[in-house]
């Protein structure tokens, strides 16, 4: 049934514009986007470490060969993230990591880019068990038929796939998407960036042969939501979300074993 008082279905839904992954970073067409992604990146990998003071803009407009102006920018960006404190007598210093906004979607794909652990495979699983199967129930109840539709449209894309990862990447994440937007939930919605980031983690990182049927164990999430099962989609996603973390840990196990 459709609640005329749901609120307005996000266009970014619609089976025309579809989300791409990354769409939410910060662009690095411009010369202070570069800044921002460089440095974001040694940042995040640890290359330049906590608490480390930066060069002077002399020395790193050098470096990146950009203006003064540029690199001002790009501090200032990263700034906004957490990652950088700037003081008038003490120069540009990196925060604790403590510190750092770790929900910010460039923080997350440098994580995703620079540092695999299994902290990192456990951190992900924890947020998602925390947010996914509430999402859930709550899509069950909250949901329109036009975003039902959609998700088994994302389902059956899913199924084309088949075990191809790459392929199946994209209709995973507008699977996962539908069901945090049509929980009708701004802070829950608005999580996506995390969502993505353990999504392309498990499936786009590495040539990992899947030995289970990737649609399928979406095919109960997707069951329950139509039935309107706030407790079925619950539980389904919980078990999903078991099986995701599996295949997290045997991504992390090649990435160690191909880089010994």
């Amino acid at each position: 049934m459709t609640n005329p008082n749901h609120k307005k279905l996000n266009p970014a839904l619609s089976t025309k514009t579809k989300k791409k992954i990354g769409q939410g970073t910060y662009s690095e067409r411009s010369l202070h986007g570069q800044v921002v992604h460089e440095l974001g990146r040694r940042i995040v990998s640890g290359a330049i470490a906590e608490g480390a003071i930066l060069p002077i803009e002399t020395d790193l407009g050098t470096e990146f060969d950009v203006s003064r102006t540029a690199l001002r920018e790009g501090i200032k960006v990263l700034t906004a993230k957490g990652l950088l404190v700037s003081r008038t007598r003490t120069g540009t210093r990196v925060r604790p990591r403590s510190d750092w906004n770790m929900l910010d979607p460039d923080v997350l794909a440098w994580r995703l880019e620079t540092r695999h652990d299994l902290d990192f495979v456990q951190d992900l699983y924890d947020f998602r068990m925390a947010i996914e199967p509430m999402a859930a129930s709550l899509a069950a109840i909250r949901a329109t038929d036009e975003e039902l539709a959609l998700m088994s449209e994302a389902f059956a894309d899913m199924l084309k796939a088949k075990n191809d990862i790459h392929a199946f990447l994209e209709p995973d994440m507008r699977f996962h998407l539908l069901i945090l937007s049509s929980c009708r939930n701004e802070f829950l919605s608005s999580l996506y960036a995390l969502i993505e980031t353990a999504l392309k983690f498990s499936f786009d990182l590495v040539e990992l042969e899947v030995q289970i049927d990737l649609a399928d164990i979406h095919r109960p999430i997707l069951e329950a939501l139509k039935a309107r099962d706030a407790r079925g989609a619950h539980d389904a996603m919980v078990n999903h979300l078991k099986c995701s973390h599996d295949l997290n840990e045997a991504v992390l196990a090649q990435i160690v074993a191909e880089n010994k």
